[in-house]
């Protein structure tokens, strides 16, 4: 244990040495330092999915997807909609029966995800390196773990089954423990069932097993219980729903991988950006762990293949114009965030190379495996699929500073801080610019309604996610393909920055008025204008984009005849 300095001392010092004593407990506040100030966040994106489908298991337990929703401008069962396994919602419908529906409630309930992730960080990082709270922090401050950690979506809550499933396995292996083990394999059947990545957990422990004893042992009968799970699961939602929904969800990305229209390159330099941004805290320490020749070699490689990708035009042409931002600033925050993930993939690989043992391949093959579904085998590129690999890059991290320091190198704490502070601060404003969007998508549902809602017409409304979410609540009526039926008179908002959106019929609907709604600012996280899709990468080749952010408007229109002035009071 770490002795306090004595009495006049600096005092900060006399802290952080407190904390180093209690590691724990430091990380335990830090990760309520950082989501604390964030948990009245409004649901946006895809959250809405997961609230309804809570909604329907408090009332049928056993049939989470058994009711029907509109998400693409249709109603359709939800068993068709989401592509996600219900453990996430079944986690809010039990928290939401003792706390209530309220943002923060929810969120407050989904700390306790977020902090196991990164003490499972911390401990499997003590049998990998000699700096577990490095590792542990640098993948706390990072873009894709604080803002996925702000909304009900299931993959924080995977990402914390899946690290303590790589825990137990990797703590049962060392000493033949059939308890953890076990163990293991549950947590390995949790994670599968809050999202489908989960799987990716028995290939790659048997992997890190098969390599570290050189044999197939008894180790593999505990892969049984995850593979019996997800048969059971396959079989029940078969019985249900006329289809199981594991296979439906490999059938969608299957189908839809590739639907916008990139090159398989182009899509690897946006996996690239996506890595180096969404992990941004390692980007910023690459001139630590690379010698200045590599970090050269990789800026080549990337403004090369970047060069092509621009030249060719088929890439940013399929954005559109940047309305906020330009194809320079664009192009140029592309580059910046592929050199960093470019230097995040060489990091796993080249511990793999010179070490060339169990724990190295278990790393390189997390981080690889990840960053390869992501590109090139989910349905689009986008943060939440990054998340994953935060911790092993964490832990990567902390064995390069560790193996140079051995070897030699000399660093410049005080400037290795620097950089690490940096790439902490940019998480949090990132994380803040989300916040901003769904207050600011919060604040456009409400006063759309107060101004068009309470009279005696009715306020339809398109597009979806939080928009859609506060507009039900409120009372307004989504519009249907073939089942809604607007009255002459009625009057129809759509939100510009939001998914699935049909234009009406101009000489059906008429434009009334434009509502503007100041957003995030300067940093986005989801708007065209400026390239940002942290969600999707349909929205943007960036995980999060600088530049001017318009407002959120909310277009109304009038439908049929025009009504008095005083009916749009």
């Amino acid at each position: 244990m770490v002795q306090p300095l004595p009495p006049g001392e600096n005092p900060l010092k006399q802290v952080l040495c407190w904390f180093e004593s209690k590691p724990k407990l430091a990380l335990v506040l830090a990760v309520l330092a950082a989501l604390v100030p964030f948990i009245n966040k409004p649901f946006n994106m895809d959250e809405p999915l997961f609230l309804w489908a809570a909604k329907q298991i408090q009332s049928h337990p056993l049939d989470p997807c058994g009711f029907n929703v509109n998400w693409y401008g249709n109603v359709a069962p939800m068993w068709e909609i989401t592509k996600n396994p219900p453990l996430a919602s079944y986690y809010i419908a039990i928290v939401a029966a003792i706390l209530g529906w309220s943002e923060r409630a929810l969120h407050f309930i989904f700390l306790l995800p977020a902090v196991a992730a990164i003490l499972g960080t911390h401990r499997l990082a003590r049998h990998f390196c000699i700096r577990p709270m490095l590792a542990a922090c640098a993948t706390l401050f990072t873009p894709a773990f604080l803002v996925s950690s702000t909304t009900l979506m299931c993959d924080t809550l995977m990402l914390a089954f899946w690290i303590w499933a790589v825990v137990l396995w990797v703590e049962g292996m060392e000493h033949n423990n059939f308890w953890r083990l076990a163990g293991s394999g549950v947590l390995i059947a949790l994670a599968a069932l809050t999202k489908y990545f989960g799987v990716c957990l028995i290939p790659l422990l048997a992997a890190y097993s098969f390599i570290g004893q050189r044999r197939i042992g008894r180790w593999t009968g505990y892969f049984l219980i995850p593979i019996a799970t997800l048969f059971a699961y396959q079989w029940a939602t078969q019985s249900i729903y006329g289809r199981g929904l594991l296979s439906a969800a490999g059938d969608y990305a299957t189908t839809t991988n590739g639907l916008f229209g990139i090159s398989h390159a182009a899509t690897g330099l946006v996996a690239l950006t996506f890595t180096g941004g969404c992990l941004a805290v390692a980007t910023f320490l690459a001139p630590f762990l690379w010698r200045a020749r590599m970090l050269a070699g990789f800026a080549a490689f990337v403004i090369l293949i970047a060069a092509a990708i621009f030249i060719e035009g088929t890439m940013l042409g399929k954005y559109g114009a940047f309305k906020g931002s330009s194809a320079g600033l664009v192009e140029i925050q592309i580059i910046f965030w592929a050199i960093g993930g470019t230097s995040i993939l060489a990091l796993a690989v080249s511990d793999a190379w010179q070490r060339r043992d169990a724990r190295s391949c278990l790393l390189v093959l997390w981080v690889m495996g990840t960053f390869l579904f992501a590109a090139f085998f989910n349905w689009i590129v986008n943060a939440r699929s990054i998340l994953p690999m935060a911790p092993a890059v964490g832990i990567l991290i902390a064995r390069r500073l560790e193996a140079g320091e051995l070897a030699g190198k000399k660093i410049r704490r005080e400037n290795m801080q620097i950089c690490f502070a940096v790439g902490a601060a940019l998480a949090l404003l990132v994380t803040r610019a989300d916040f901003r969007l769904a207050t600011t998508v919060r604040q456009s549902a409400e006063q759309t309604w107060a101004g068009y809602g309470q009279g005696g017409q009715t306020l339809w409304f398109e597009g979806h996610w939080g928009f859609q979410y506060y507009m039900e609540k409120l009372g307004a009526k989504e519009v249907a393909a073939k089942t809604s039926a607007p009255k002459p008179g009625d009057f129809l908002a759509i939100p510009l920055n939001n998914s699935n959106l049909t234009p009406p019929d101009s000489r059906e609907a008429h434009p009334w008025k434009a509502l503007l709604f100041q957003g995030p600012g300067h940093l986005a996280t989801t708007s065209k204008e400026v390239g940002a899709g942290f969600y999707a990468s349909l929205w943007g080749p960036l995980p999060f984009a600088f530049g001017h952010v318009p407002p959120e408007t909310v277009l109304v229109y009038v439908l049929g005849t025009t009504p008095s002035s005083s009916q749009a009071q």
